[in-house]
């Protein structure tokens, strides 16, 4: 249920001044206070319901601590690194964000700036304002003609596509979520990392931030390159390796770079400032008055929508939940995401459907939240910030189709049960689960083969051939590694056919350990897989 009483929400940031039309006219109480200092800002924010920010406010878990009334945060724009989403989650508040706002202005600041390298213009501008009508030095290059390599062809990679494409440029992208046939919509060549960089003669990073790219662009991927390729960086600046790039840039492996974002940012000092084949912009790529003005707008109905009626749309931490249901399906939310990143941990391709079996009266009443819950498993281990109400979203834009079926056949023996099956390009994988009585989910079918275990933080996954002496060979390689095997789950399709096994183990399976165990005779997969234990509960909408 949600409260009675009118809700008040705090402006802490410089916002559009439609936002705070949006509310009032909503009937929301707010205030704008923009000069606030953090012991202020603590001082005060215990009056409020809603917290619209944008970048300059620090959500900490010291300011949600004094935030005894606080509902929601919401960030007029895309990223939140200013916002501890994990003390927000804790706290039982919800964090917004308004991803499509700036999409567009993104975009074009991304190929405002490859036009910036393409004709030298800011230096251009420096020398011809200095006197000098240096006409021959700043030879330029056509964009036409040219490939362009996107990494990452999400929403705003794929406005650069068409923008890129509108200037006559050959288009490729890597990205693991682009299926061929959305490549085919966009007119893209789909390409592995390698062969982007092999090729591309520019290269322009439109990736979310995430354990796998970190620093993508480093010594070792700049080798692969193109002599003299140009690199655009309107995303994140994690994404380079700095050091890396300036060793590059000074080389000529690089002939230049444009950059929006930087490692550490507000970037005062950096090793490539200064250099003549550097283009530098401070975080620019949402920076248009009519961007500003979407993502106010956007975050100013989202928040009233929610503290109003209690609707939820693009939060980044609650499930479409209501409070009454949340007890009861809390366990089939687990085994849902659970099952999604089984499967995300252990699928090598791109993947391109998702077809998912429900059986059992409560599972099928909630498939909506449950497939968002299994999409949120699968995409996270590739994607940062993946939640359960942004999952379907970012499936469908990366062109992965899915299917549910209702009443599977497999239930009978289960009250209750879920069935995944992941489809990429060149293979298959399936698990199954359930919930038992006493409300802890298991996993009781993987790859065809029934069998049961529980989830532990830790596990390994095996697919063998089955053969006596496998067990004893793999225990002893994980000895080796000081890995202690806590419990031991089996089962094959056939005696001497295919033999499955999850192992829980006390710690993570060092990647040397799976590299000897997949070069096993008869080891066709070997996965160390990572289950982290079940998010506290979030205070749902009163």
């Amino acid at each position: 249920m949600v409260s009675r009483e009118k809700p008040r929400i705090l402006i802490s940031d410089k916002l559009s001044p439609a936002a705070l039309k949006i509310f009032r006219a909503r009937g929301v109480k707010a205030d704008q206070k923009t000069d606030l200092s953090k012991e202020e800002l603590s001082r005060v924010i215990g009056a409020y319901d809603g917290l619209a920010v944008r970048s300059a406010t620090k959500v900490t878990p010291s300011l949600l601590s004094a935030a005894k009334r606080l509902r929601i945060v919401g960030r007029a724009g895309i990223g939140i690194d200013n916002i501890d989403l994990d003390a927000a989650s804790r706290a039982g508040v919800i964090v917004m964000n308004a991803p499509l706002g700036n999409s567009i202005t993104t975009a074009e600041h991304a190929i405002a700036m490859m036009m910036a390298l393409a004709r030298q213009i800011p230096q251009a501008d420096r020398s011809t304002q200095a006197g000098k009508w240096e006409k021959s030095r700043f030879m330029g290059v056509e964009l036409a003609g040219k490939l362009l390599g996107l990494i990452g062809c999400g929403n705003i990679g794929s406005l650069v596509a068409e923008r890129a494409l509108g200037l006559k440029m050959k288009v490729a992208a890597a990205d693991p979520f682009l299926s061929e046939a959305r490549a085919a919509e966009l007119r893209v060549e789909k390409m592995e990392l390698a062969e982007l960089f092999r090729r591309a003669d520019i290269i322009s990073l439109h990736a979310p931030l995430t354990e796998k790219t970190r620093q993508i662009i480093r010594a070792e991927t700049i080798e692969m390159m193109k002599e003299g390729v140009f690199l655009v960086n309107c995303a994140r600046g994690s994404l380079v390796r700095e050091a890396d790039l300036e060793k590059a840039l000074r080389s000529g492996k690089i002939a230049a770079a444009a950059l929006d974002v930087f490692a550490e940012e507000p970037a005062k000092n950096n090793p490539l400032f200064g250099l003549e084949n550097v283009v530098c912009t401070p975080h620019l790529g949402a920076s248009t008055t009519e961007a500003q003005e979407k993502v106010a707008m956007q975050i100013a109905e989202q928040m009233a929508d929610y503290l109003l009626t209690g609707a939820v749309s693009h939060a980044l931490n609650m499930p479409s939940v209501s409070a009454e249901e949340a007890p009861r399906l809390a366990p089939f939310l687990a085994l849902a995401e659970r099952l999604g990143l089984f499967m995300g941990q252990i699928l090598q391709d791109p993947l391109s459907r998702i077809h998912i079996e429900y059986a059992g009266e409560g599972v099928e009443r909630h498939r909506d939240s449950l497939t968002a819950a299994a999409l949120k498993g699968a995409l996270s281990p590739s994607l940062a910030g993946v939640n359960m109400v942004r999952a379907p979203a970012l499936a469908k834009e990366r062109g992965i189709s899915v299917s549910e079926e209702m009443g599977a056949a497999a239930s009978r023996a289960y009250e209750n049960y879920i069935r995944l099956r992941l489809i990429s390009e060149n293979s298959e994988i399936s698990v199954g689960g359930t919930v038992f009585s006493d409300g802890k989910p298991r996993i009781i079918q993987t790859g065809g083969v029934n069998m049961e275990s529980e989830f532990a933080p830790h596990m390994l996954y095996s697919e063998s051939r089955d053969q006596p002496g496998f067990i004893g060979a793999l225990g002893q390689i994980l000895g080796a590694a000081k890995v202690n095997i806590a419990s031991l789950s089996l089962g094959r399709d056939k005696p001497e056919g295919r033999a499955v096994a999850l192992i829980a183990v006390d710690d993570a399976v060092p990647e040397s350990a799976v590299r000897q165990i997949h070069a096993m005779e008869g080891v066709e997969r070997a996965h160390a897989l990572s289950f982290a234990p079940p998010a506290a509960a979030l205070r749902f909408a009163r």
